[in-house]
């Protein structure tokens, strides 16, 4: 990969860039003039990430928004907008990227302006993560907003941040992806001091907390904690109630004058402690995770599930500062809860809502140099394979030579035997007597013909005729008259049907090959198949992304083992058939030239 190129030389600059001599002279400034250049610097160093551009990338991923009524359907522009963008096999290359994402950069459509972002997680192993990018600007009613994430720079370090990817209103956002003390990933730093919650990992967006009405995780006052009814407050959260009982999402202020966000059951609440709650209109569903939010401003509290209206009433709340305390009593999940000083419009909630959902509608992507080229399918799928897939793929494709090479070898050994045979029958059917008369010139004739060797029905003869002539021999010896016995001719038939045997056992070698692909294949095919959707579904567990496009990859990845199973068996099946029909041929033959073979001997030898 290249490294990424200056953009300027300001964004080039080091402190090590200098001379000594040049430090030499930067001694003699006066000590404040030294403090400021190095302010200046130091901003500097830290602006180098931003300077360059998506170009300075390998590869590039852009992500179309939609807020039409096809998409979220926003009528008003917005801005400071943190979107979830969910990495996963089917639209992100982990094996292109660094291990923990270090070199993942996200820009403006211009593929110039860079966009703050944050990673909640980044699992490289099992391909899903969960990145916060910040849109300055979302235009209203239109298709033509985009951002374009880049990645693939062996020099570029890290460059997420939580300051400056939330605006100034934002009081605190809880992702509770960590372990151990629950963290604002803001930059006003309202971390917990305690959390009695249990930490589980699969929650709509990586981890969650699971409350048992005895839970409660405590945010100790500070300056940034507070709410003026002037400029109102949203509360937003994923929420997963039990149904039962009541308990409170956010509870802020003193018992006497607080505020308390709640659910009785299922039905979303908020109210203080002079007045009666506020109600949801429309109620949630237990034990399904949901996104809701409450909105107070202008003696009003306004909800939403999903990021749709669900209700309104009067609600006057005065300021209100100190610790704040969620999920007090409550019973259920909790995940992504966030508090802003500010009244969020209905637009901005729906856009906040939508573009955290899987498989949303407000966000997809397409490769950025794509021209409207289709997509690999065969290249997803080969990324998508695990490890225990390509070991399975690698024992059948050892299967699949082996297979290919018995085949190849018989049919050619079959082919050069029939045609041997062929030629051997042809002389023998015509000059029967004098090729089985010991002695005879026309045998040495045969013998001498190249193709002989290469007949098994002639290696059957060369033992027949080898029989009789030992007999002869011998009865030369003892002067006797050249004579088969029945006895004799039974010990002939004897051999060459030992012979044929041996000779049928060497056409028939390496057939088990084929047995043990046809039958093995797809069962070893199968066992990759079941393993890999096994990995597929334990990695969406773990890290509670249920979305098709991050199951759909991993198990048509794991399907590939099944038909690799079927490539080796389908070819080895045919193969096995036609060689089976083709080795039968090839003993038909033989059996009949044994056959006649002794028939003609006893004919013209016996007593």
């Amino acid at each position: 990969m290249n490294n990424p190129p200056a953009s300027s030389t300001l964004c080039r600059f080091t402190p090590t860039d200098m001379t000594s001599s040049q430090r030499t002279e930067l001694t003699k400034l006066p000590a404040r003039c030294r403090a400021l250049l190095a302010s200046m610097l130091a901003m500097l160093m830290l602006a180098q990430p931003l300077c360059a551009s998506a170009a300075d990338w390998a590869h590039k991923k852009k992500f179309t928004i939609d807020t039409t009524t096809s998409g979220a359907e926003i009528k008003e522009e917005l801005s400071q907008l943190p979107v979830l963008l969910r990495l996963h096999s089917g639209n992100f290359s982990f094996a292109q990227a660094k291990p923990d994402g270090a070199d993942l950069r996200f820009f403006a459509a211009d593929g110039k302006t860079p966009l703050k972002y944050q990673i909640e997680n980044y699992d490289a192993a099992n391909e899903l993560a969960n990145v916060w990018v910040t849109l300055p600007k979302l235009a209203a009613n239109s298709k033509a907003d985009s951002l374009v994430m880049a990645w693939g720079n062996e020099s570029a370090t890290a460059a997420a941040e939580a300051k400056g990817a939330y605006d100034a209103a934002q009081i605190f956002v809880y992702h509770f992806g960590g372990v151990g003390v629950v963290k604002d990933a803001t930059d006003n730093g309202n971390h917990a001091s305690a959390s009695g919650a249990q930490l589980q990992a699969a929650g709509p967006i990586g981890a969650a907390l699971t409350f048992r009405g005895s839970d409660r995780v405590d945010v100790p006052a500070s300056a940034s904690l507070k709410l003026q009814p002037s400029s109102g407050f949203t509360f937003t959260a994923w929420v997963k109630p039990t149904g039962n009982g009541a308990g409170s999402l956010l509870a802020m202020g003193d018992r006497a004058k607080g505020l308390r966000i709640g659910l009785a059951g299922v039905t979303l609440n908020v109210g203080t402690p002079a007045a009666a709650a506020s109600t949801a209109t429309t109620a949630l569903q237990a034990g399904i995770w949901q996104h809701v939010a409450v909105v107070v401003a202008g003696g009003k509290a306004s909800f939403y599930v999903d990021g749709n209206p669900a209700g309104s009433a009067a609600l006057n709340v005065g300021e209100l500062s100190g610790e704040a305390v969620i999920g007090e009593g409550f019973q259920g999940e909790l995940d992504e809860v966030t508090l802003a000083g500010t009244a969020r419009s209905a637009d901005y909630v729906r856009a906040l809502a939508l573009s955290q959902v899987a498989d949303s509608p407000m966000l997809s992507f397409a490769d950025e140099e794509g021209g409207g080229e289709s997509v690999s399918y065969f290249a997803i799928l080969i990324s998508s394979v695990t490890i225990d897939g390509w070991i399975v793929i690698g024992l059948l494709a050892v299967m699949a030579v082996i297979s290919f090479y018995v085949m190849i070898s018989k049919a050619l050994m079959l082919r050069v035997a029939n045609r041997a045979n062929d030629a051997f029958l042809d002389v023998f059917k015509n000059k029967s007597t004098e090729l089985l008369s010991p002695g005879h010139a026309d045998i040495d004739t045969v013998k001498r013909d190249p193709r002989s060797p290469q007949s098994s029905i002639y290696r059957l003869y060369e033992i027949g005729l080898f029989e009789v002539s030992k007999r002869f021999e011998q009865q030369s010896k003892a002067g006797k008259e050249h004579k088969l016995t029945a006895s004799g001719l039974e010990a002939i038939r004897a051999s060459l049907d030992a012979a044929m045997l041996r000779e049928n056992q060497k056409f028939n070698s390496g057939m088990v090959l084929l047995t043990i692909a046809i039958s093995g294949g797809p069962f070893l095919g199968l066992l990759g198949t079941v393993v890999g959707v096994m990995i597929t579904f334990a990695a969406i567990a773990a890290a509670g992304e249920v979305n098709v496009n991050s199951i759909a990859p991993g198990i048509a990845a794991a399907l590939v083992a099944t038909v690799a199973g079927l490539g080796v068996a389908i070819p080895a099946l045919f193969g096995y058939n036609w060689l089976a029909s083709q080795i039968k041929n090839v003993s038909s033959d033989t059996q009949v030239f044994l056959d006649e073979f002794v028939t003609k001997l006893a004919e013209m030898h016996a007593d």
